[in-house]
């Protein structure tokens, strides 16, 4: 009787990730003050390890050689609030801000044809209070930002020109939680309700009829 395969189980117990936390400093030196440094948010993928902290510092783990680099949002140390990585022919990823800003990078890569020099995009001007979440296309050419007073806005990015243009795209009574998009359909969740948004037509359609409980 041939010997049976034991089933594959979803559930894994991995060892702490020590290299990644020991790479990131628990405190820095601002003037005359040390500083702690809080991490405050996170996303992976098959590539990488992308960790926001209260300093304004973005650390991004490269799982393919094994080496942390981090990219510094310019002016004033506020905390990033939330961050999105995107992998299609460029590496992206994305971060938005206690204080309403929304930057992206473009990321080196050293596989031939793709990118070799570090390129950032800022979204200014539309988000006044803390990003909360971010949504890639596939492509990479599109970007959503939901904010804590209820804006939503896309920007169309355009790497090949150098240049991000952002548009309010709606604008929830409260905070905005989670945004997915696919196939030209977006997925805003708010702290009421969730909605599908179905940006070629620009149209509406809520999920549910009662408002969610708080």
């Amino acid at each position: 009787m041939a010997a049976q395969t034991p089933p594959q189980s979803a559930l894994r117990e991995f060892c702490p990730l020590y290299y990644l936390l020991n790479a990131i400093p628990a405190k820095v030196q601002k003037g005359f003050r040390s500083v702690v440094v809080y991490l405050t948010a996170l996303d992976t993928n098959s590539d990488y390890i992308a960790v926001g902290s209260s300093i304004g510092m973005l650390y991004l783990y490269c799982r393919r050689v094994c080496q942390m680099n981090k990219y510094n949002i310019e002016g004033k140390s506020e905390a990033i609030t939330t961050v999105k990585l995107l992998s299609c022919f460029d590496d992206l990823v994305a971060v938005g801000t206690a204080s309403g800003r929304v930057a992206l990078f473009q990321l080196v890569s050293q596989l031939p044809g793709r990118n070799k020099q570090l390129r950032r995009f800022d979204v200014v001007g539309l988000h006044k209070s803390t990003v909360t979440a971010l949504a890639w296309s596939a492509n990479g050419m599109k970007l959503f930002s939901g904010d804590d007073k209820g804006k939503v806005v896309y920007s169309a990015v355009d790497l090949d020109q150098g240049v991000c243009n952002p548009v309010l795209l709606f604008e929830e009574p409260s905070a905005i939680v989670q945004l997915e998009y696919s196939q030209k359909v977006l997925l805003i969740s708010s702290h009421q309700r969730s909605l599908l948004f179905y940006t070629q037509e620009q149209a509406l359609q809520q999920l549910g009829t009662k408002p969610r409980k708080r």
